[in-house]
Formats: structure tokens, sequence, C-alpha cells
């Protein structure tokens, strides 16, 4: 089991190719209304698509054990699981003897001598489904309180959407399903992927995430800070590798007067720009939070690569077959989503218990 949280707590169990993936999250207030409706759009996000995607079929079919009743929130841990149906293995075997480069195979493999690879284990994307109805949860919980979150895919392989986006336009991006903002740009990052595709080879790209609504002074410091928890968890996405708030990188080759974003009136404090992200101290600063997230290329690849035989431990060859995407990143904009609602949950229930010292007890 995996935790993520500290007072909305969330569990995550499973295996790609076991029984059941599930999850427990603890933490969101009794009598609260959740439409299972919801839920099931935001899962059908995550599915795959016909061409770009693995050809995998899951029904992703939610049973809740525990914590809603007659469709609200008991106060109890919601206690729910999706049951595996398409878990074929056998083409997997293979990588107990020569780990898949870019996988976890190897490490897995060092770390516990009783590891058996069947899908990717714990270390698969297909864990992510129950990411998405914990989070799906969590971003009704969270607009009840007027802070909303949406991302869309900046870039697949080669193919940049280079223009500045707003929130209403990665809400709209769920209408293409490589969750780009416009029909030209959805056409040309399909078309990188099923060139990859037809190379039996794979590409990667980058999301882009927005929340609004989030008050000035939201967020904690140093370890606590809301900047490093969203790291932490959308880190935590299989085949993240790297994070950037705000204008990030490019902050380096500023001055502080390019830099800083400054103040002005406007029925209230505003920003003129938003270079920092909307996080400063790791508190909102009152602007969009924004940041942006890149994924590696799918490892499970058709073309020929260098690995190890494990047995002789001799230098060999592996081809991979069977159902992998041959580009996550439209499937895990959904995924991105769903981390930044839990971890922004956690911390209204963490200011709500301080500012309330009778329900911290």
């Amino acid at each position: 089991m995996y935790r993520l949280g500290d007072s909305v707590i969330y569990i995550l169990y499973g295996e790609s190719h076991g029984e059941f993936i599930g999850g427990v999250l603890e933490g969101i207030p009794k009598g609260m209304e959740i439409d299972i409706g919801k839920i099931s759009e935001d899962l059908a996000l995550r599915k795959p698509s016909a061409g770009i995607g693995t050809p995998r079929k899951e029904p992703d079919e939610v049973e809740f054990l525990s914590g809603i009743w007659d469709g609200k929130t008991t106060g109890e841990k919601i206690h729910y699981r999706i049951r595996n149906e398409n878990t074929d293995s056998s083409k997997y075997d293979i990588f107990n003897k020569t780990p898949r480069p870019g996988h976890a195979d190897l490490p897995a493999l060092v770390k516990n001598p009783d590891h058996r690879i069947k899908g990717g284990n714990q270390f698969s994307g297909r864990l992510t489904v129950s990411i998405v109805v914990a989070g799906s949860i969590a971003r009704q919980f969270i607009s009840e309180q007027g802070i909303n979150v949406a991302a869309f895919t900046r870039s697949i392989g080669g193919i940049r959407d280079t223009n500045d986006r707003t929130f209403e336009d990665a809400t709209g991006s769920k209408q293409y399903k490589t969750r780009a903002v416009s029909a030209d740009l959805d056409t040309a990052m399909t078309l990188e992927i099923l060139n990859a595709a037809a190379d039996e080879d794979s590409v990667g790209g980058v999301i882009e995430c927005i929340t609004t609504g989030l008050p000035i002074g939201f967020g904690g410091t140093w370890f606590e800070s809301l900047d490093s928890e969203i790291a932490r968890a959308v880190f935590s996405i299989p085949a993240c590798k790297a994070i950037e708030f705000g204008k990030g990188f490019d902050l380096a080759g500023m001055r502080g007067s390019e830099s800083n974003d400054p103040y002005c009136y406007d029925g209230g404090v505003k920003l003129r720009t938003n270079n920092m992200g909307g996080i400063l101290g790791g508190m909102s600063d009152g602007a969009p939070v924004i940041f942006r997230a890149a994924f590696k290329p799918t490892p499970s690849i058709g073309k020929e690569q260098d690995t190890v035989d494990l047995e002789t431990m001799q230098d060999a060859k592996l081809k991979i077959e069977g159902r992998h995407d041959p580009c996550i990143v439209p499937r895990a904009v959904v995924v991105v989503e769903s981390v930044v609602c839990l971890v922004i949950a956690d911390q209204i229930m963490r200011e709500y218990l301080l500012a309330d010292p009778v329900q911290s007890k």
C-alpha cells in the first residue's frame, strides 16, 4: 500500500495484473454529495483512445465498499476497488530474465529477489485508475470551495503548443483525444504518436496544469509548501521525469527586475504577470497556480534493445511484445489533475483542523 496526504489521506493498492486495483480515501467531510457520474467521466478520460493507446481494454467499473451511502459521504473511510479483467501476463515472463531498459524491472528484481514481473506490477500506470477515482472525489470537494483544476497537453514528441493558454483552454481539451487545446494541434499530435507506433517506438510529452481559486496565503512552508507537495505527488505518477512552476528553468536566465511579478490593485491585490506560477514561499500569491510536468516515452517498445541476461550475466537483445501505449501523455492528463486535487484537498483540511482545535483533537 502507498500513502499520500496527512489530513485527507489517500492509500493506493493493487498490481497491474492482479485481481483488483483499489484505494482508500480518508478525511473527506461527512454529508458531502458524491456525483458518481463525474467519477465515470474522469475515468473515461484515462481510457486509451483507438490508435494512439494500448489495445488493453478494461471496463473500469468502480465498486464502493464503504464510506458512501445513498450518494453521500458517511465520514468513514471511502474504500473502493476496480476489477482487472484483462490480465494475461504470459508475454511478460521474459522480463524476469532480460529486464526492459527504461523500466523498473531491474531495480525491482535486485531490490526484491522474490519479485516476479507481471505487467508492470505495482510500478504500472494501470494503477492510476485508482488515483483518478480518489482525485475525482477530491475535485468535487475542492470545487465546493471555489477551487478548480484543469490540465492539457502542452507537447507530444516534436509537436509543441507555444501559445499562452487559459483555464478555459485546458477545460476544452477534454474534447480531443490527445488532450490538446485545438483541432489542429490534436491532429498533429495524433500523427506524431502514430508515426512512432509505426516505427515500433514511443514518444513522450509535457502536460500543463492550471489551478484557479486559491486565496492568497493558501499553502504551507518548507516541507509542507504547496509546490513541494504538488511536485512530490506529480513525480509519483509513473513516467514523470521533470516539473517546473511558472517560467521554471527560464527564471535562471532572467534578472530579478524581469522575473518579479509586479503587484497592482484592481478590485483587490492582483499580479500583472505570473512568472512564479502562482506560488511564493510555498503559498498561493493569488494568481493561477501553473506548472508543467514532463513524461518520458513509454519504455516498452517493439524496437530491438540492448539489455542483459540475468541468468547468464551476459549482454542480450530484447524485442518487446504485448499491449503498450506508444504515448501515455493523453491518458496522464487527468491523472495529473487528480493528484493536484488530492494535495489541495489535504491542505484545505489541514488548515481547517488547525483553525478548529476541537476537530483536531
